[in-house]
């Protein structure tokens, strides 16, 4: 479980950061997107693996999952989800102020600017 649960983490993380680094506005928030999701995962993963572990600990309980990092993946996805609206509709402004989805600003049809 614990490979498999490495494996996920990787290729969200992965197809993230390839994201992120493209050259318009949406694959950008859609690869933000997906690293937060890598990182909720990561963090959750701290807590430690475990199936039909205890939420709470009591007397008998051998195995008990770790509230802590469950309740930070919580936070976390309210707080992404937040950031997640908030850069759409930052996306979509400067998609009607300047008329281009570029994250430069250039247009396909405008020659770029040498700065030399």
């Amino acid at each position: 479980m614990e490979a498999l649960f490495a494996t996920t983490t990787g290729i969200l993380a992965a197809s993230g950061l390839y994201l992120a680094l493209r050259g318009r506005t949406f694959p950008v928030v859609v690869g933000l997107t997906l690293l937060s999701y890598a990182v909720n995962l990561f963090l959750f993963s701290t807590g430690g693996l475990t199936t039909d572990g205890a939420a709470v600990i009591s007397d008998g309980a051998g195995q008990y999952a770790d509230p802590l990092p469950q309740a930070l993946v919580l936070t976390a996805i309210v707080i992404g989800f937040a950031m997640t609206a908030f850069s759409v509709i930052l996306a979509m402004r400067v998609r009607g102020d300047v008329g281009s989805d570029h994250v430069n600003g250039n247009r396909v049809d405008e020659p770029r600017e040498d700065k030399s």
